[in-house]
C-alpha cells in the first residue's frame, strides 16, 4: 500500500524545511535575465536556473532562504538539450530546469544587489 498524496507531500515539504546551506546553493543555480523574465517581475514572478533534481518544495525553501521573501507558488519546467554541433563534431547541449517563482503580494527580489 502507499502512503496518500497529501501524507507523502507533507513529508516532501518537511525534508525540504531542512536543507543546509550548501544543498540550498545546489538547488538555486542563477537567476534566468532575459526580457521575458524581466517582464515578468513586473507581476510578482520571478525566474531562475534549478538543479534537475530539485523539487518545488526545496526550491519555495531555497529562494526564502536565501532572498528572505516570501513564495507563493512555484512552477517549474525542463527544457530538453539539443544536439549541436561544436567544431564540426556532434555534441548535445545539457537539460536545463527553470523555475517560475510567484512572490507575496509587495515582496521583490533585487537580482543586482548581494545575496543576504
Amino acid at each position: 500500500m502507499s502512503a496518500s498524496p497529501i501524507k507523502s507531500s507533507l513529508a516532501a515539504r518537511r525534508r525540504a524545511a531542512t536543507l543546509s546551506r550548501e544543498a540550498i546553493y545546489g538547488i538555486v543555480l542563477s537567476p534566468v535575465i532575459t526580457e521575458k523574465a524581466t517582464t515578468l517581475t513586473e507581476r510578482g514572478q520571478v525566474v531562475f536556473r534549478v538543479a534537475i533534481t530539485a523539487t518545488k518544495p526545496q526550491i519555495k525553501v531555497a529562494v526564502e532562504t536565501l532572498f528572505g521573501v516570501q513564495v507563493r507558488s512555484v512552477n517549474t519546467l525542463i527544457t530538453k538539450g539539443k544536439n549541436k554541433r561544436f567544431r564540426g563534431r556532434p555534441g548535445r547541449r545539457s537539460d536545463v530546469k527553470k523555475a517560475y517563482v510567484e512572490l507575496a503580494e509587495g515582496q521583490t527580489i533585487d537580482l543586482t544587489a548581494s545575496i543576504a
